[in-house]
């Protein structure tokens, strides 16, 4: 969800940021799983996302995560242990692979707060994003390689910025409900134009033609100006002010950039330890 290689400014993190630039050089070497032989594999037809949907659903209220509830409550570890149960690549259909992937991260995602891992400092970014591996298909991977190299390098949709949540204040708001193949492109453009209309998160300023963008379009602005020639473009499908939009279209908007907010997205998990399968 976030891009790593943010800027250090402050005085004495310049050494400890080269140290994790290097070990994420190092890390980057590591192999992504392209194929995966799970134990005892589920069939598609026996595996669901109901599992997570409900936890959401029960855990969830307007973005903000319930995570002590989410630590007591059996239906997060079984669903844990059904994605690695998984094997990705026999879903058939493109749709089924993207909302697999999307509920997966987020499930980590959440899994690694539990675990009390947390993307809050600069070494918390590393850890929680690159040195936690969690299990999938019978092999491991970690929520940066998941991002990169599955879900932006394999499917090369900008929508998944607005689906994947990283546990973090600034991120889209975790939805109270898993993401479904049969209503995918419904799903992403819902969180997309939730996302991208939410003031705490864009701001547009008309009289002095600013943009005030949140950081996810400057991480990824490759992937949105891929698809729409500019950011500025991407933004204006899912504007939901056709002035606004027009205005956009038509005038010469200044982009800044918020500052992001690492803090965590909702209750803390209690200092117990978390016996959920890793």
């Amino acid at each position: 969800m976030a891009d790593i290689s943010v800027m250090v400014t402050k005085k004495g993190q310049l050494l400890m940021w080269m140290v994790i630039w290097v070990s994420m050089l190092l890390t980057a070497c590591s192999t992504v799983p392209m194929s995966f032989s799970p134990k005892d594999p589920l069939r598609p037809d026996e595996f669901s996302h109901q599992l997570l949907g409900q936890v959401f659903s029960s855990h969830v209220n307007d973005g903000l995560v319930d995570y002590p509830a989410v630590q007591t409550d059996d239906r997060f570890p079984a669903y844990l242990a059904q994605l690695d149960r998984m094997d990705p690549n026999v879903l058939a259909m493109r749709h089924e692979r993207l909302a697999f992937w999307i509920n997966a991260y987020n499930a980590f995602a959440v899994k690694g707060i539990l675990d009390r891992f947390s993307p809050t400092s600069l070494v918390g970014r590393y850890r929680y994003f690159i040195g936690r591996n969690y299990r999938v298909g019978g092999s491991t991977i970690n929520l940066y390689d998941l991002e990169r190299q599955v879900l932006i390098k394999q499917f090369q949709e900008p929508l998944i910025h607005f689906a994947i949540v990283c546990a973090s204040t600034s991120c889209p708001k975790l939805q109270p409900w898993s993401y479904e193949p049969d209503q995918l492109n419904i799903q992403l453009d819902r969180v997309a134009r939730e996302f991208i209309n939410d003031p705490t998160r864009n701001r547009f300023d008309r009289k002095k033609k600013v943009a005030s963008l949140s950081m996810i379009f400057k991480w990824f602005e490759e992937d949105f100006t891929k698809a729409a020639g500019s950011v500025v473009s991407y933004i204006t499908r899912y504007v939901n002010d056709p002035e606004l939009v027009q205005d956009l279209m038509q005038s010469d908007y200044r982009i800044e950039y918020l500052e992001y907010d690492w803090s965590l997205n909702g209750i803390p998990p209690r200092e117990t330890t978390y016996v959920g399968r890793s």
